[in-house]
């Protein structure tokens, strides 16, 4: 018998039937003998309507009371689901992180687990209960209601099965494992059977939506192996660990859209250093003509707090992606890369990395077309003159 934390995203409870489907799920690995604890997100679509809300009152809401506010779409989700359980004759008993007691820091609508306690929830399953626990949520020292940020209810499942010592941690998602690069946009993206926890993390970083950034680290820190899965399909899904190995080629393309390229009246220096007091860490490049000026990359939810401090500094100049590749070497491919783009009339306006991750800041309409010409010549091609299998091996 093991122990197993399944998390299940807001596609996976987006409806009641989807809620019905994860009962299903959870019984089944139930019957094989587990010990089951499910995390679970707010139903799909919901974190954005309350934060719209939120949004109609004040543009940059006081981040107490916005957490206050997010919170509410997982005690749906997890009501529901224990509901499903329990009329199929499975005791389930659904908990807010309050009733567990996760705790937090007190940083706002981004916060960090700082401990988990496991009493009430040992406790509930050495009664032979399902226990159902609202993810993205923790509590302060003060008792103020938290948020993790997005995505943060990957972080409430691989806390609560570090603090569990639990067997494996399942990422149930839209996807039934992690891809050498979004299988929306490249059709021939390859899942990935094994990917190694240094990897994963940069995969998250860049962009890869599959884990959120937090979880994953969380998880690095505290050895605990993850596995995403799909909620929709059978299958083994995508193992995440210390114990893989991979050749020395490109395993992933990982890309952020739809970023704003800004140019701020500011010195590099002087900006970053404003940028940073704001909890921001954008990339920052220098002005090419102009020491006094600056240009930042920022995400479309950054604008807003931007707008703040540097508005009547701050010039539009246009939307960006940055395309990031992810393995062993890509600095030797540099060049490489830049000439197959050139070729393809891409234009590459400036790149940073280190030996197992290459950024790249491309116009975003190039990005559908960038991403499909890199993944087929450094992933596909590279792959099929290889033997060597480049996927992460047991």
């Amino acid at each position: 018998m093991a122990l197993l934390v399944q998390k299940f995203g807001g596609t996976s409870v987006g409806s009641i039937e989807r809620i019905e489907a994860v009962a299903e799920r959870v019984i089944k690995a139930r019957q094989s003998g587990h010990q089951v604890v499910v995390v679970l997100s707010a139903m799909a679509g919901e974190t954005n309507r309350l934060l719209g809300l939120a949004k109609q009152i004040d543009e940059v809401p006081t981040p107490r009371e916005l957490d206050v506010l997010l919170a509410a779409g997982e005690q749906v989700s997890i009501a529901l689901l224990a509901m499903a359980l329990n009329k199929r004759g499975y005791s389930a008993v659904s908990l807010t992180a309050d009733q567990v007691v996760i705790r937090t820091d007190n940083a706002f609508n981004n916060a960090t687990i700082r401990e988990v306690e496991t009493q009430r929830m040992t406790a509930l399953l050495g009664n032979d209960n399902i226990v159902i626990v609202a993810g993205f949520q923790g509590r302060d020292v003060e008792g103020n209601i938290t948020t993790l940020g997005r995505g943060g209810s990957d972080t409430t499942a691989v806390a609560i099965a570090s603090a569990l010592d639990a067997d494996e941690c399942q990422i149930f998602t839209d996807v039934d494992g992690v891809y050498s690069t979004d299988p929306r946009i490249v059709p021939s993206a390859t899942r990935l059977d094994v990917i190694h926890f240094d990897h994963m993390t940069s995969m998250a970083r860049l962009g890869a939506k599959v884990l959120q950034l937090q979880s994953v680290e969380y998880a690095c820190q505290h050895r605990v192996p993850l596995r995403v899965l799909s909620s929709f399909d059978e299958g083994e899904g995508t193992l995440v660990n210390f114990d893989s190995m991979v050749s020395s080629t490109i395993i992933g393309v990982a890309l952020q859209k739809q970023h704003v390229l800004l140019e701020i009246a500011l010195p590099k220096a002087e900006l970053s250093k404003q940028v940073t007091l704001f909890g921001l860490t954008p990339w920052i490049l220098d002005h090419a003509s102009d020491e006094n000026k600056s240009q930042i990359v920022a995400a479309n939810d950054d604008i807003a707090r931007l707008k703040l401090v540097f508005d009547s500094k701050m010039r539009h100049i246009g939307m960006v992606s940055i395309l990031s590749l992810v393995g062993d070497g890509t600095q030797h491919c540099l060049d490489a890369i830049q000439k197959v783009l050139k070729e393809a009339s891409i234009k590459v306006h400036t790149y940073q990395g280190d030996a197992k991750c290459l950024s790249l800041l491309i116009d975003d309409e190039d990005h559908v077309a960038a991403v499909d010409l890199i993944h087929k010549k450094f992933v596909v091609d590279v792959q099929s003159l290889d033997n060597q299998s480049y996927l992460a091996v047991s």
